[in-house]
């Protein structure tokens, strides 16, 4: 009988070591149409997801931000404006397709004297402790192999008294909204995964992957447990996303 870690990738098991590369393919797939299936999969609502998140991180011109599995990078071109000249943003992922699109984006709308673009994994971030006033991390964080690691990680390079952000999907507080959003997810996804990027399968995953995160309570435990202190969860859309906040001590 074999000894070998496994982890999931959606509904599968998979040997640990290989997630990170499965995971890197679904989004060099989707990279160059990221933008339009959000778009087109939150009837644009994600927008407000991102501005709400903005508006909790309390960012001040000046500050350092971290905006990890940053992408296309929404958030970072709102932190750059607001940091400003004294301040930094560094737009982090662990996907190159996916830096390359949000570089080329920002450098379309003029973000670019302090802003750093950064590849990197989450749960390995090359910053020195104590970096960053705040972190944020959309939409990334159930895509990361070991979620414990990447917290303690991010405790790391925060500075004290600095917040961490986590949007992500989660768990649907009515089961009316959650049959709805079961049917939405698996059966209307993927079909405009095929039509917009061709590729269901990526969209399938996804889907699969939101199911596999943990609820808001067991995240907020996570975060405690890594050592963040006032956790607490705002729960948006009716719980189908969540956005976790905590502080360093």
């Amino acid at each position: 009988m074999s000894d070998r870690k496994t982890t999931h990738f959606g509904f599968e098991q998979v040997p640990t070591e290989e997630k990170a590369e499965r995971v890197a393919d679904v989004f060099h797939s989707v990279a160059a149409r990221y933008d339009v299936m959000n778009d087109l999969m939150s009837g644009g609502i994600h927008r407000l997801w991102k501005r709400f998140t903005i508006e909790m991180s309390g960012a001040r011109p000046g500050q350092s931000i971290l905006d990890i599995a940053g992408g296309t990078g929404d958030l970072s071109a709102h932190f750059s404006r607001i940091v400003g000249s004294q301040g930094k943003v560094v737009l982090a992922d662990i996907n190159a397709s996916m830096l390359q699109v949000g570089r080329n984006r920002l450098m379309n709308r003029g973000v670019v004297g302090n802003l750093e673009v950064v590849q990197a994994d989450a749960q390995y971030l090359p910053f020195a402790a104590n970096t960053f006033d705040c972190i944020t991390i959309a939409f990334g964080l159930r895509n990361v192999t070991d979620q414990n690691m990447a917290l303690r990680s991010m405790l790391r390079v925060l500075r004290p008294g600095g917040r961490l952000l986590v949007l992500e999907f989660s768990k649907p507080q009515s089961p009316l909204i959650g049959k709805v959003y079961d049917h939405y997810s698996f059966r209307i996804l993927p079909l405009m995964g095929k039509l917009i990027t061709r590729d269901a399968d990526s969209y399938r995953y996804l889907a699969e992957s939101i199911r596999m995160h943990p609820n808001q309570q067991t995240l907020k435990e996570m975060m405690d447990d890594a050592g963040f202190s006032d956790c607490s969860f705002h729960n948006m859309t009716g719980g189908i996303v969540a956005l976790h906040k905590g502080i360093k001590p």
